[in-house]
């Protein structure tokens, strides 16, 4: 048999299109705009919401995980509704803290490749596809926001919100930023972007820096209390929402 040498093609190139096609853009348009009324729909009577940020990955025994615990029962305990990630670590831990208390918990979860699922504290859970679909639901329902450590999705969340504040595209809700030592080469370098005049030293003021769960609970009461009334809402089921049922944590 003769033998020949065998000519390996080399790779394809991939050439920069440039757009999708149209009938494709118009099916992702849609797809988001679906998604956003899913949101809607499952959020619409979660209550006013304090939104709970931080790290999927600390365990049970982590001291954060415990502080993030404590701030959920807090929340719980002025009446308003917890909302996280839906995740485990520090989402897992906020939403159980308002569970035990008997408050209103709600989880925003995310499809990833490695399946985050959702915490078992959770009286309301929604799965979205997309990121930045989830983060304006976790902003558009919550008039406080406790950034607890985390990583790149937790600063992402982070400085979202904090530039939407910062530009008033979102009304001056608290911003606190808890864990004075892990935050604390990232605050230094907030003040060092004040000195160099790409934020105002204002802007600054827009963020506590804290240790205690209780000074940062009563720096966002002494806001609501400020700022908003309590109104009662009359409600309306006509895209047929369904009411958050909040079981006893017995």
């Amino acid at each position: 048999m003769e033998k020949t040498d065998r000519i390996i093609p080399a790779k394809e190139p991939i050439y920069l299109e440039g757009p999708r096609s149209r009938r494709y853009e118009l099916g992702f348009a849609w797809q988001v705009f679906t998604e956003f009324i899913k949101g809607f729909r499952t959020l619409h009577f979660a209550g006013p919401c304090i939104t709970v940020f931080g790290s999927a990955r600390f365990k049970e025994d982590h001291p954060d995980y415990q502080y993030a615990r404590e701030f959920g029962g807090l929340i719980a305990g002025m009446g308003m509704t917890t909302m996280t990630g839906g995740g485990p670590g520090i989402m897992e831990a906020a939403n159980r803290g308002a569970f035990e208390q008997g408050g209103a918990s709600v989880g925003c979860n995310i499809k990833l490749p490695f399946e985050q699922q959702p915490n078992p504290y959770v009286q309301t859970s929604i799965t979205f596809d997309h990121f930045f679909v989830r983060k304006t639901m976790m902003i558009k329902y919550s008039y406080a926001f406790i950034i607890m450590p985390g990583g790149f999705g937790t600063m992402d969340e982070f400085f979202e919100t904090l530039t939407m504040v910062q530009t008033k595209t979102l009304l001056q809700f608290p911003i606190v930023l808890f864990g004075k030592e892990y935050y604390r080469e990232l605050w230094e370098y907030m003040e060092y972007m004040a000195q160099q005049g790409t934020i105002s030293k204002e802007d600054l003021s827009l963020v506590m820096l804290t240790d205690s769960t209780r000074e940062a609970m009563e720096h966002i009461m002494t806001f609501i209390n400020k700022n908003y009334k309590a109104r009662p809402r009359k409600r309306l089921w006509w895209l047929f929402e369904k009411k958050a049922r909040i079981p006893s944590s017995k």
